[in-house]
């Protein structure tokens, strides 16, 4: 595993981004890890997660691109920060785009869309927080698409949680791929979370012992792909 991914797993455990116990989530489903981007709070914190994210895009796309667009609302300040980060690294200038929940009808920015404007002929990297089972990107690629003659390049997100996808047998990010045409990679999977983690000690706690393992593989048993 690459050592920036190593990194990027203590990051998000640092920032109290990823946890594990019992969770909730929005599908309904029992899950013994939870990642909430939300929990990004501080400047340094932002800067990390920015950096992290460029660096991941850049190895994984190149740079030949325009825009990061960031779905609402979670989105919106990662490709804002990432902005920041890819011209702090690399020099390049993108421009930053997001949706908003509910469209402005007053003032010279009104419409659907923070930030940059999209314009026929942009390449437009897509950045989102975790993906479980692809849904969200049944609401956005329209948008992205409908705004104008862009290439939407490819999904980066944090978090594979390499869960099954709306078909039901593909990991969601295979089939954001398959459906939509673009690539969709994340910064690390939870094969990526488990290998680094698991009965290994960090900070003076090991995080997934054999309990938590079982109750991993138990859940993945049903969701995973």
């Amino acid at each position: 595993m690459e050592q920036y991914k190593k990194e990027f797993i203590e990051f998000m455990v640092d920032c109290q981004v990823l946890k594990f116990g019992e969770f909730t989530l929005k599908s309904g489903r029992k899950s013994p890890f939870f990642m909430n981007a939300g929990a990004y709070v501080t400047g340094s914190q932002l800067m990390g997660l920015g950096e992290y994210y460029a660096k991941a895009i850049h190895n994984t796309y190149g740079d030949d691109f325009d825009v990061l667009f960031g779905p609402a609302y979670k989105g919106i300040p990662i490709s804002v920060v990432t902005a920041i980060a890819y011209s702090k690294l690399y020099g390049k200038e993108v421009r930053y785009c997001s949706d908003r929940k509910e469209e402005k009808d007053h003032g010279a920015d009104k419409g659907s869309f923070l930030g940059s404007k999209l314009k026929d002929g942009d390449r437009v990297i897509m950045i989102e927080d975790v993906t479980t089972s692809g849904k969200s990107m049944e609401e956005t690629v329209p948008k992205v698409k409908g705004a104008a003659d862009v290439e939407i390049v490819g999904l980066m997100v944090s978090l594979d949680r390499c869960e099954k996808g709306l078909g039901g047998e593909k990991r969601a990010l295979e089939e954001v791929q398959e459906k939509y045409g673009f690539k969709a990679n994340a910064i690390v999977s939870m094969t990526d979370v488990i290998e680094h983690l698991y009965n290994k000690p960090y900070n003076g706690q090991v995080l997934i012992d054999d309990t938590l393992k079982a109750a991993i593989d138990d859940y993945y048993a049903i969701y995973g792909a």
